[in-house]
Formats: structure tokens, C-alpha cells, sequence
């Protein structure tokens, strides 16, 4: 419990720096925002891009990791859809939205530190494969069935420019994509390019972390407790189950089940929530299922990092 507790309570240590800080006022809003402004458009998209443009593509992508991670994700987000309006009786928006909580886990904020702190930074190459990929999915995903959902039917022509449009704005997904074209092409970079990127990427977790932990002491839980904890449950238990069952079906090697598991075992990412804020359905529970889950991460990290080999 001792080793457990070096390895996942620091990064929960940093979130909670930034929740205190804002609770005793010692920062704004603005400057959250500001914060995580610099973190999510422009320290990660540079951590990404580096990342990705030295990452062994042959190894990293690989097919059993790939398919047990986003098979997970999608059952996460079907099983949220279904239950939230079968269940909870929500509309096909709130649905949709609540959906995307069970879709979309915090891969990078939480995933990244934990299995750094867990495995090294060896470790992480599978972690980044996932990544590369897991933004574009899950909007796509979500955008995609969003958008179905509104047109009733009718209007959708104009829907594959509405996914590329929400897709190709996300400056992670710039700094992924514009990684992969360096990989691929072998481009050389400058040594002093690559040296002041690496400055700035020294700060993008800790910022990050302590943005994160400025903005979930703004969306505190109000109501809506039973489908919180239903996507709450579907995000933390049913996708990193459905992860270890297919990892382990395909004999996933265990440096890939790792990183899986306890990417799909984090808490929903703030994505979640602004996904649900863009289309101004379930906001409410979005962000609280964001707060609700980070904290219960806790100890589901723990114990899948205790239950993997």
C-alpha cells in the first residue's frame, strides 16, 4: 500500500495544490482558465508532437491494444447511451453527451503520470499510441452521433465538415497529427527547436494537473446523483474490464495491457464536459461525473495497478 501511495497520490496531490488554491481564492477563474488555456493548446499539443514524432510506430501500434482499449471505450460510451435513456429517461442529446463521459477517459492528464510513476518512461509507448489516437476517435464518435441524433434524419449533408470542423480546432490533435508527419517523413528538426519544446514540456503535467484541479472546484455535484454515479461506474469498472477481457483474450503482452488498463481505468477527462457544454446537454452531469470520477480514481488506479501483472 506504502509503494501504491508514491506512485498515485502525488499526482492527486498536485490536482488537489490547484482545487485548494482556488477555494481559498489564491487564484481566479481567469486564471485557471489561463493556465489551462497555455497547458491544453500549447505545453501537451508540444509534449504530443514530440512524442509522437519519435514514437516506433511498428511497435506502438499495435492491433490487440488498439482494439481492447476503443473497444472498451465504445462499450462505455453504448452502455452510458442506452442506460441514460432507457434508464434515466433523458433526451437523445443528454444521452449523447452522457454517453461521451463513459466514451472519453483521461488519458493524458491522469493516465500519462500514473504509468509513468507506475512503470517508468519506458512504459509509456503504448501509452502514447492510445493517445495518438484517442481524441480523434472519441470526437468522432461522439460529433459523429451527436449530430445524427439533432438532424432527426434529415440535414445530414453537412455533417462530415461538422466532425472535421470540431476535430481539426483541437490543437491536440494538431500537435498529434503535425507528430505523425514528422515520424513518417523523417523530417529533421532543429536541435534548438526540439531543446525549447522540451521547455516547455517540462511543464505541461504539473500544469495541467493543477489547472484540472482549479476547474473541478468549479463544477461541484448538484443533483442528477443516480445517473452520476451510473457513468461514474460505467467509465471507472465497465471499460477497463472490457479492456483486460479482450487484453487478455489476445494475449496482450504485458507492457501493452498496463498502459491500457489504467488509461481506460482513469477518470472521465475534462473533455467530457466540454463536449457536454458545446451542445449544452447534461452539463450538470458531465461535470460531476469529471469530479466524482477523479477522486474514486483514486482507488481504482490503485487497484488495477496492484491486479496487473
Amino acid at each position: 500500500m506504502t509503494a501504491l501511495a508514491t506512485i498515485v497520490l502525488p499526482v492527486f496531490i498536485v490536482l488537489a495544490f490547484g482545487w485548494l488554491a482556488r477555494w481559498r481564492a489564491l487564484i481566479t477563474d481567469d486564471q485557471v482558465d489561463g493556465l489551462m488555456k497555455f497547458a491544453q493548446g500549447f505545453a501537451i499539443p508540444a509534449l504530443l508532437f514530440r512524442a509522437i514524432s519519435t514514437l516506433d510506430l511498428a511497435e506502438g501500434f499495435d492491433a490487440a491494444l488498439l482494439g481492447s482499449f476503443y473497444a472498451g471505450a465504445v462499450a462505455g460510451f453504448g452502455v452510458g447511451m442506452v442506460g441514460a435513456r432507457y434508464i434515466f429517461a433523458r433526451s437523445w442529446e443528454d444521452a449523447t453527451a452522457i454517453g461521451f463521459v463513459g466514451l472519453f477517459s483521461n488519458s493524458l492528464l491522469l493516465g500519462l503520470p500514473i504509468t509513468e510513476r507506475a512503470y517508468g518512461t519506458d512504459a509509456l509507448t503504448a501509452n502514447y499510441a492510445i493517445i495518438a489516437l484517442h481524441a480523434p476517435f472519441c470526437y468522432f464518435v461522439g460529433v459523429t452521433v451527436m449530430e445524427t441524433v439533432r438532424a432527426r434524419g434529415s440535414g445530414l449533408a453537412s455533417l462530415p465538415l461538422k466532425v472535421a470542423n470540431a476535430m481539426f480546432r483541437n490543437a491536440i490533435i494538431i500537435g498529434i497529427g503535425l507528430g505523425l508527419i514528422v515520424n513518417l517523413t523523417g523530417l529533421p528538426l532543429p536541435g534548438v527547436l526540439t531543446e525549447a519544446l522540451d521547455l516547455v514540456i517540462r511543464a505541461a503535467l504539473p500544469a495541467a494537473l493543477f489547472g484540472l484541479g482549479g476547474i473541478l472546484f468549479r463544477y461541484r455535484p448538484q443533483g442528477d446523483l443516480r445517473v452520476i454515479l451510473f457513468i461514474t461506474a460505467v467509465s471507472l469498472i465497465l471499460h477497463p474490464a472490457v479492456v483486460w477481457t479482450l487484453g487478455t483474450a489476445t494475449q496482450l503482452p504485458a507492457e501493452g495491457m498496463r498502459s491500457a488498463v489504467i488509461t481506460s481505468a482513469m477518470a472521465p477527462g475534462i473533455n467530457a464536459y466540454l463536449f457536454a457544454n458545446i451542445y449544452g446537454a447534461a452539463r450538470r452531469v458531465a461535470a460531476s461525473a469529471v469530479l466524482i470520477g477523479t477522486a474514486t480514481s483514486i482507488v481504482t488506479a490503485s487497484l488495477w495497478i496492484t491486479l496487473l501483472p
